[in-house]
């Protein structure tokens, strides 16, 4: 009987030897035949205990610490209470210690979190309102951009041609404030930039065409061949002379601006580019799409670093700060903030009922969202906090059904805002200057 048993042990232990290779590494005390008892590690309750209080101290880092070594003598079996560092350390706000004559303090974890809860308290701005309307274009107003001194801003529409407007005289609505008229495209303006380094201004439209002006002689001096369907964005890189369009081809192009050579053809998105945004620092190209997604692009390798996919409609609109590294996207669902290093997503903002077009956010902090029907809300860009809702003016004599907004630029100041239309005029809005603090507060109850 004994050697029948004997036998039994030597098989079991050799199939374990196959099938717990692992356990067998990591209980190599055992020696010779395995017994069953040292198959499952035992609960040992101190790891336990050290296990939960650094598990604790990353999900709640400034209220727990994990606990220090074995001579703790800080109660292990009470649940709603946490052992931190045996170091001396100041009592926090909100928190409860037990008996200071011990080595190891204990912190009420949920006592500590509440009180970390903090709801940020929204800045206060003057609401906006309409300043001047300016009827120049025959089409809808499709495109806006500011020349780098702020002297002038051009706008491109759907009766094919570009104007450059004064921008102190356009403000006061003076008949002068036209200065120049560029005929060139056969299509819709759809994108516009002025260079900072030279006197020159691109455009995009839907006949495919990219184009270099010369301001000096107000005529097309380059061409950029090699989109396949209409171009609907345009952006010039900040630091570099390097030109990025995207279009209804499902793709953003990286042109050379003195060569006129495709760089790069950033390839992913399954529907029209609608949207770009060029950075100094990576990603240094940020492009949406039509098809509901957002692309971080990798400039020097030209390969997508990230995709964000959180909008549920296409996206059509993208604007960024100039005083921190985030940026703002607008669909029909809704506005989301983005941290643009790694694509995290912040905040969102809703309210609109209808697909927002353009996107603004000037350097006061002041975020404007604008929609197909006309809506325009205002937004403290830090918290997400709409202090202002409206709706365009459409003018007299159009449609009500012409009464969307396709553009919309602050001025380099901050203090002015110009929107393009459906009802083809150009409106310029500015800060209500007898608004206070006292007639419209912040709704800090609704907030």
């Amino acid at each position: 009987g004994d050697t029948t048993h004997g036998e039994s042990q030597v098989v079991a232990a050799q199939s374990a030897q196959t099938s717990l290779k692992r356990a067998r590494v990591l209980f190599s005390n055992c020696s010779g035949i395995l017994s069953s008892c040292l198959l499952v590690p035992r609960l040992d309750n101190e790891l336990r205990r050290k296990a939960i209080a650094r598990k604790t101290h990353l999900l709640y880092p400034d209220s727990t610490r994990p606990s220090g070594g074995a001579g703790s003598n800080a109660n292990p079996a009470t649940s709603s209470a946490l052992t931190i560092s045996h170091q001396s350390r100041p009592q926090e706000k909100g928190t409860d210690n037990t008996d200071s004559s011990r080595e190891g303090a204990i912190v009420i974890a949920g006592k500590s979190r509440k009180s970390s809860v903090r709801i940020p308290s929204p800045k206060w701005h003057a609401p906006w309102r309409l300043s001047t309307v300016i009827s120049a274009h025959l089409g809808w107003v499709r495109s806006i951009a500011f020349e780098p001194t702020n002297d002038m801003f051009a706008t491109g529409a759907a009766d094919n041609v570009i104007k450059i407007f004064d921008t102190a005289k356009a403000c006061v609505g003076a008949e002068d404030a036209l200065k120049l008229t560029l005929t060139g495209h056969i299509s819709p303006v759809r994108g516009l930039a002025f260079s900072p380094r030279h006197p020159y201004l691109f455009s995009a439209g839907e006949d495919k065409m990219v184009k270099c002006w010369d301001l000096e002689t107000n005529q097309v001096i380059r061409h950029y061949h090699g989109h396949l369907s209409g171009v609907f964005a345009l952006k010039l890189h900040p630091t570099l002379d390097i030109l990025v369009t995207g279009g209804r081809d499902a793709v953003a192009r990286v042109w050379d601006m003195r060569t006129k050579h495709q760089i790069h053809c950033l390839t992913g998105h399954d529907n029209t580019v609608g949207a770009l945004l060029t950075k100094p620092t990576d990603p240094q190209v940020i492009t949406s799409s039509y098809d509901g997604t957002i692309k971080l692009w990798d400039l020097v390798a030209g390969k997508c670093m990230t995709t964000l996919t959180h909008h549920k409609k296409a996206v059509r609109a993208l604007a960024m700060p100039s005083f921190e590294n985030t940026f703002l996207s607008g669909a029909a669902d809704s506005c989301k903030k983005w941290q643009a290093k790694d694509g995290r997503l912040i905040r969102n903002f809703t309210g609109h009922n209808s697909v927002v077009n353009a996107l603004a956010i000037n350097d006061d902090g002041v975020a404007l969202s604008a929609a197909d029907d006309g809506t325009m809300r205002f937004w403290d860009y830090h918290t997400g906090y709409c202090f202002q809702s409206t709706e365009t003016i459409p003018q007299p004599g159009s449609l009500d059904a012409e009464n969307g907004i396709f553009a919309a630029e602050f001025d380099l100041t901050g203090t002015r805002l110009i929107t393009g239309e459906t009802d083809k005029t150009i409106k310029i809005w500015k800060q209500d200057e007898d608004a206070s603090e006292v007639s419209d507060p912040i709704d800090m109850v609704s907030w």
